[in-house]
């Protein structure tokens, strides 16, 4: 069991340090995105709450534990009681505050404080998460106290010194069958290593569709509502890039539509940039499609107005964000039109 405990360190080690020097680079590219703010839980003075997470980060009396859907929530330690829930020997024991590391799976419940932390008042963790959060721990902050302030800079800009340990303990079921077997600890390296793959992979987290009158390339106060909106859901995100394409209806020439369609588009990036201050990195080169890709029957009145559109997609990087959730174009605001095409 030892020595397989030791594998799995040797293992999660060598995954922390990889993770670590690709978001380092990633960080010097993409600064913009990693200083976003985590978000954080507020707890309704009063409130009682339960909730499971990783201890991200510790500082005298308080830590600060993040769920499974990203959400950090301060909880100050007090005098709450801490124990173990048993081990592969069963059992159960008290463990003092300062115990507590970074890394550690924990489950917390307590009632809400004046500052908008919580209060806990019991907290339990597995005696073999403890085991495997703290010898990561006795590593990982050493290695921290011997970087470069440039080193430490790049890793605070990424906004991922404290995910690195969140990350290696997300495999703590593995660590634990770890102990019988070097097999898990091979299959969290995998995992770590997907992540890291993952970086220049994108989802869709929302889409938009904005509707023009004829001939026009001009934005409606319902258009420019509705990319308000996908500027505000890009704000809190990292690694995002939003997609532009602009289209027109089958009546006119083709080349004139093919122009009118590239009008629109451009027209949608440029308030997004100058009103949103949306980087030009982070548009993914606005393209006009013309009468290509119609979505409704250019025969009919109602079809030309739904063929006269701007579609955008707020795409991001599946390594830097939480699974999400797509909506899709009828689930957004779009702007109709009653006037006839080209």
């Amino acid at each position: 069991m030892n020595n397989n405990f030791r594998k799995l360190n040797v293992f999660v080690l060598t995954a922390l340090f990889a993770l670590t020097m690709s978001v380092a680079v990633f960080a010097q590219d993409d600064t913009t995105a990693s200083t976003q703010t985590p978000q954080a839980r507020n707890v309704t003075a009063g409130q009682k709450m339960k909730l499971t997470g990783v201890v991200v980060s510790k500082d005298a009396d308080k830590i600060i534990v993040k769920d499974d859907l990203g959400i950090e929530t301060p909880v100050t330690l007090g005098s709450a009681s801490i124990k173990s829930k048993g081990g592969f020997f069963g059992g159960s024991k008290a463990t003092p505050a300062n115990a507590i590391v970074r890394g550690l799976y924990v489950e917390v419940e307590g009632v809400g404080g004046s500052d908008g932390s919580l209060n806990a008042t019991k907290i339990r963790f597995d005696k073999d998460d403890m085991r495997t959060a703290q010898s990561i721990d006795s590593r990982v902050s050493p290695a921290e106290e011997r970087l470069s302030q440039a080193e430490q800079n790049a890793q605070r800009l990424s906004g991922q010194l404290d995910e690195l340990v969140a990350v290696s303990n997300a495999a703590r079921g593995g660590a634990k069958a770890a102990q019988d077997t070097a097999d898990a600890a091979v299959a969290g390296v995998n995992a770590t290593n997907s992540r890291i793959s993952s970086l220049d992979e994108y989802s869709v987290q929302t889409t938009a569709t904005v509707n023009f009158k004829v001939a026009s390339s001009v934005l409606s106060p319902e258009a420019k509502q509705a990319l308000d909106q996908v500027a505000q859901a890009a704000s809190g995100l990292k690694g995002y890039i939003i997609e532009i394409s602009g289209f027109a209806s089958a009546d006119g020439s083709e080349q004139k539509n093919k122009v009118l369609s590239e009008k629109r588009a451009k027209a949608v990036e440029d308030y997004l940039m100058d009103n949103h201050n949306i980087p030009q990195r982070r548009i993914d080169m606005s393209h006009g499609y013309g009468e290509l890709q119609a979505v409704a029957d250019n025969t009919t009145l109602e079809g030309r107005q739904q063929n006269r559109r701007v579609e955008v997609k707020l795409l991001v990087s599946r390594g830097l964000n939480q699974p999400v959730e797509v909506k899709t174009a009828a689930e957004q605001p779009t702007q109709t039109a009653s006037n006839d095409d080209e």
